[in-house]
C-alpha cells in the first residue's frame, strides 16, 4: 500500500531537524502494519538479514544475541524486543514505509529497522548517533526522551550501550500511526505496554573518520598523492631535531592538494555514497534481457522499479549506482533513474532512440538493480 505522511516538511526541518525531538501524532493516518510478527521473526533467521534478540530479566540482567536464529522457543510472554535491520531491502511492503521520507537526501538515509516487543520490552536507555523517525505500529509503548546532554555511557551487555538515568523532556505513549523524531545525541527509552511493532527510519550522517579512511582508499587504488615531499629552499637551522611550522604547513597543503582535486573528490564521494550498509537482496535476471527486449517492453508501457534499498546518485554532472560510475552521455535519462524509483518511456524520454543508453540500462537490469514488475 502507498502511505501517505501528513507532515508539514518545510516547518519540520526549521524547527526539529537536528535540533529537538518532537511526537508527530498520527502522522499516518489509519496506520496498516506492513508486516506480520511472524513474517519479521522469518526474516531474523535468515543469515543475510542483521537482526538481534534483546532481553531483560527481573533481576535487572540484560542479555543480547545476534541473528540468524533457529527458533524462538522458551522467550517468555515478557520482556524481551527482536530487531530486524535493512528490512527494507527484504520485505516490499515494508520499503513503502521509506518512500514517504525521501523529501530528504536519499545520500542520507541509513535503513528502516523493525522492532517487535512484547510487554516490558525494549534496549534499554540508549543514545543513537543518527537522525531516527520511530514509527508506531500495532501495540502501544511508551517512550522517554532527554535533553541533549553530556551523559555516562556504559555497558550492561558486550552488545549494548547505555546511558545513566535521565530527565524526560518528552514521556508520551504512542500509538499506531505516531511518529516520535529524535536527532542524534538525544538519550531515550522505549518501553512495550501491549506487544508491539516499531518501525524506525534512519538517516545517518558519516562522521571525519569514515571520510579520511574511504579517501585513502580511494587514493590508494587511483594511484593519488605519489609526489614526495620537497623542499629546494631548505636553509641551515640551529635545531635540526625540531620540525618547523612552516614544514607541518606544507606537509598539511600536501595532504589538502589531493582532497582539492573537485573531479577526484566527487569521483570518491559517488562511490563512498552508494555503498550499502547491509547487503540487498539482488536476483540477476535469469536468462538475461536482450537490448531490444527491455526497449520493446518500456515501449509498450511497462515500467522499470528499483531494487529496493539500491543507492543510486547524481553528483555533480556524474552519476553512480552501488558503488560503482554509471557512464552514460544521457544524462537527462542516468538523472532520472537517480531521483524516480520507477521509471518508464515518460521519464526516460529520447534516450530510448540511443542505443548505448540501451545497453547500458540492460546491463542494469540483468544485474538485478531494476526489474520489471510481475
Amino acid at each position: 500500500m502507498a502511505y501517505q505522511l501528513t507532515l508539514d516538511w518545510q516547518e519540520f526541518l526549521e524547527k526539529y531537524w537536528q535540533k529537538q525531538p518532537v511526537v508527530l501524532k498520527n502522522a499516518f493516518p489509519n496506520f496498516v502494519d506492513p508486516i506480520t510478527p511472524d513474517e519479521l521473526a522469518g526474516l531474523a533467521m535468515e543469515p543475510e538479514v542483521d537482526s538481534r534478540l534483546v532481553s531483560h530479566s527481573e533481576d535487572g540482567q540484560w542479555h543480547a544475541s545476534n541473528g540468524p536464529f533457529e527458533n524462538f522457543d522458551n522467550l517468555g510472554e515478557t520482556g524481551w524486543s527482536l530487531l530486524a535491520q535493512a528490512v527494507n531491502h527484504w520485505h516490499e511492503p515494508s520499503a513503502g514505509l521509506v518512500r514517504p521520507f525521501r523529501v530528504l537526501p536519499d545520500w542520507r538515509l541509513d535503513d528502516l529497522m523493525i522492532s517487535f516487543s512484547v510487554p516490558g520490552g525494549g534496549v534499554g536507555p540508549h543514545i543513537d548517533q543518527y537522525d531516527v523517525f520511530i514509527i508506531q505500529g500495532m501495540g502501544r509503548r511508551r517512550w522517554r526522551v532527554g535533553d541533549k546532554l553530556p551523559m555516562r555511557q556504559f555497558c550492561p551487555h558486550p552488545a549494548l550501550l547505555h546511558v545513566d538515568p535521565f530527565t524526560p523532556i518528552i514521556d508520551e505513549d504512542l500509538a499506531p500511526g505516531d511518529i516520535l523524531y529524535i536527532p542524534p545525541g538525544f538519550p531515550h527509552d522505549g518501553f512495550t505496554h501491549e506487544t508491539a511493532l516499531n518501525y524506525s527510519v534512519g538517516f545517518r550522517g558519516p562522521n571525519g573518520r569514515d571520510l579520511i579512511s574511504s579517501f585513502a582508499d580511494y587514493a590508494l587504488e587511483n594511484d593519488l598523492g605519489g609526489g614526495h615531499y620537497s623542499d629546494p629552499d631548505l636553509t641551515l637551522r640551529e635545531h635540526p631535531g625540531k620540525v618547523e611550522d612552516y614544514e607541518l604547513d606544507r606537509l598539511r597543503s600536501m595532504m589538502m592538494a589531493m582532497i582539492n582535486q573537485p573531479e577526484d573528490f566527487k569521483q570518491w564521494f559517488g562511490r563512498f555514497a552508494t555503498t550499502v550498509r547491509h547487503e540487498l537482496d539482488i536476483a540477476p535476471a535469469e536468462p538475461p534481457y536482450e537490448p531490444s527486449e527491455i526497449l520493446d517492453a518500456l515501449l509498450q508501457g511497462d515500467s522499470l522499479t528499483r531494487l529496493s534499498g539500491l543507492r543510486v546518485l547524481n553528483v555533480g554532472d556524474s552519476f553512480f549506482v552501488n558503488s560503482e560510475p554509471l557512464i552514460t552521455s544521457r544524462h537527462e535519462a542516468a538523472d532520472a533513474l537517480c531521483r524516480y524509483t520507477t521509471v518508464s518511456r515518460k521519464e526516460l524520454g529520447s534516450a530510448l532512440q540511443d542505443d548505448a543508453f540501451i545497453e547500458v540500462l540492460t546491463g542494469l537490469v540483468n544485474q538485478g538493480y531494476w526489474y520489471f514488475e510481475d
